[in-house]
C-alpha cells in the first residue's frame, strides 16, 4: 500500500505488513465493546493494528478478516488473547500516591478493611494497598481483579523488576520484597505474608457475576472509565455502590470525572468519592 493513497476500504497513510481495512477496524471496536465494554476511539487504529498484528503472527494467520473470524468462532481460545492484547496495563507501585494515603488514614485504627483492586493488571496497585494497610496497622484483605489473564498471571506470580521499587519509593517497598540472586539479581519478589493479603480473579466488570454479597471499604477503579461510553459508567458506578459500604471510599483516575453529581457519591478529595 502506498504511503498517502487509500485503497478501497483500507487505512489511509500507513504501510502495513497486513491488510488492515476500516471495515476490520469497525470490527475490532463491536467485538471489544461486546466483550469488555471499551469503546474504542475511531483514532485508535494504529494501536489496534500494533497490538493485534503480533496475534496475527503468532497464530499464522495472514488476514485480520480471517483472524476476527477464529476470534468469533463458537468456545474460541483466541478471544482471550484479543481481550488481553487490547487492554492497557500502565500502572506503577503507588501510582496517584494521594489515594494511598487515605487509605492508610482510613484503615488506622479500623479493626478490618476490605479492599477491591477492579482493575489490577499486572499487581502493583493491589500490593500496593496491601502494603498502606500493613503500614497503618491494620487487618485487611484485597480483592484483586482484571479481565486481562496475562497481566493476572504476572500479578499472581509477585515478580517484579527491582526498578519498579525505585519508582515506587525504594525505601518504602524494600522490606516487603525479597531481593533475588544470581540470574535473578536485578528482580524482587512480594514477601508471602504481603502476597497472602491479596486474592486474584478474572473478573469482567460489565458481567453480571458479581456476587451480591460482597462488600468493600475501598474500591480501586483506576483509569478505567474513560474506556466505557456514559451508560456503561453509571451503571457501573451504581454497582460500586451496591458493593460500597456507607461511607465506603471509591477512587477513580486522574482524568475521570464521572462520579461528580453522582447522587450515590459525594466528592472527599481528589478523584476520591464517599458512599453516601
Amino acid at each position: 500500500m502506498t504511503i498517502g493513497r487509500a485503497l478501497p476500504g483500507t487505512m489511509l497513510g500507513v504501510n502495513h505488513e497486513f491488510d488492515f481495512s476500516r471495515e476490520d477496524f469497525g470490527r475490532v471496536r463491536q467485538l471489544i465493546s461486546a466483550y469488555a465494554g471499551i469503546s474504542l476511539h475511531e483514532r485508535k487504529e494504529n494501536m489496534v493494528y500494533n497490538r493485534l498484528s503480533r496475534r496475527l503472527r503468532a497464530t499464522g494467520y495472514e488476514s485480520f478478516s480471517d483472524y476476527l473470524d477464529q476470534v468469533e468462532a463458537q468456545g474460541s481460545d483466541e478471544r482471550e488473547q484479543f481481550v488481553n492484547a487490547l487492554t492497557t496495563n500502565l500502572t506503577a507501585f503507588f501510582r496517584e500516591p494521594h489515594h494511598f494515603d487515605m487509605l492508610k488514614a482510613r484503615a488506622k485504627g479500623a479493626a478490618r478493611v476490605r479492599v477491591w483492586s477492579s482493575a489490577c493488571s499486572t499487581g502493583e496497585e493491589p500490593y500496593s494497598a496491601a502494603v498502606a494497610l500493613r503500614e497503618a496497622g491494620c487487618v485487611g484483605e484485597v480483592f484483586a481483579s482484571d479481565i486481562d489473564t496475562d497481566a493476572l498471571a504476572v500479578a499472581r506470580e509477585g515478580v517484579y523488576r527491582e526498578k519498579a521499587l525505585e519508582e515506587g519509593g525504594l525505601e518504602r517497598l524494600r522490606q516487603h520484597f525479597l531481593r533475588g540472586t544470581g540470574d535473578n539479581a536485578r528482580f524482587v519478589k512480594v514477601r508471602p505474608e504481603l502476597r497472602a493479603m491479596v486474592k486474584f480473579s478474572f473478573r469482567n466488570l460489565l458481567a453480571r457475576d458479581w456476587p451480591p454479597h460482597e462488600r468493600f471499604d475501598v474500591v480501586f477503579c483506576r483509569n478505567v472509565m474513560i474506556y466505557f461510553d456514559r451508560p456503561t459508567q453509571l451503571a457501573l458506578l451504581e454497582r460500586f455502590a451496591g458493593v460500597l459500604a456507607s461511607g465506603g471510599l471509591l477512587f477513580l483516575g486522574h482524568s475521570e470525572s464521572c462520579a461528580s453529581g453522582h447522587p450515590a457519591f459525594r466528592a472527599c478529595g481528589k478523584t476520591a468519592y464517599a458512599r453516601r
